[in-house]
């Protein structure tokens, strides 16, 4: 297995279910598994940089990051450049510029097509690219990528920061 510096994963469908829950009164919610929490807390614990990159912009997924004292968080990137919004694969390669690694030493978990750009890009790196079994085609589809055994949401991401740890 490739040494990991830097762990990233997309929220909805990686760190979720890719459910949206919605209140009478219009708030929003998100179910997260607390072992996949734990996973990132350890990795971090033993020197990974972890993070989260999302096109979304909320402020439950900012709580969440906080909660977990995670290094890095980047809402409302995506798959596109517009309006100088960067794109998840710019937004890794600012992160791994700044750490001074290449994606060789990056793992990025996604699940639909505005991560298949850093998810081919790590995968051709010889980083670890992954996804749960609940991931769109498109990116089970790519080659050399990681198909979890945990779906999003239930245990995806804390299987593989074991596997990162060698547990």
């Amino acid at each position: 297995m490739a040494e990991i510096k830097l762990f990233l994963t997309d929220v909805d469908g990686c760190l979720t279910d890719g459910s949206m829950y919605y209140g009478a009164s219009g708030e929003e919610m998100k179910r997260f598994c607390v072992y996949d929490g734990m996973g990132m807390v350890r990795l971090m614990k033993a020197g990974v940089k972890c993070g989260i990159l999302t096109s979304e912009t909320t402020e439950i997924v900012a709580r969440r990051a906080k909660k977990l004292q995670l290094d890095y968080l980047f809402m409302g990137v995506g798959s596109q450049v517009k309006q100088g919004v960067k794109t998840k694969l710019q937004t890794c390669q600012d992160i791994c510029a700044e750490l001074g690694i290449g994606l060789d030493k990056v793992c990025y978990v996604g699940d639909d097509i505005n991560d298949i750009d850093l998810l081919e890009a790590v995968a051709k790196a010889g980083g670890i690219a992954a996804c749960p079994p609940n991931a769109m085609p498109k990116v089970q589809a790519i080659a050399n990528i990681r198909i979890l055994q945990h779906p999003g949401g239930s245990g995806a991401i804390r299987e593989l920061c074991d596997e990162i740890l060698g547990e």
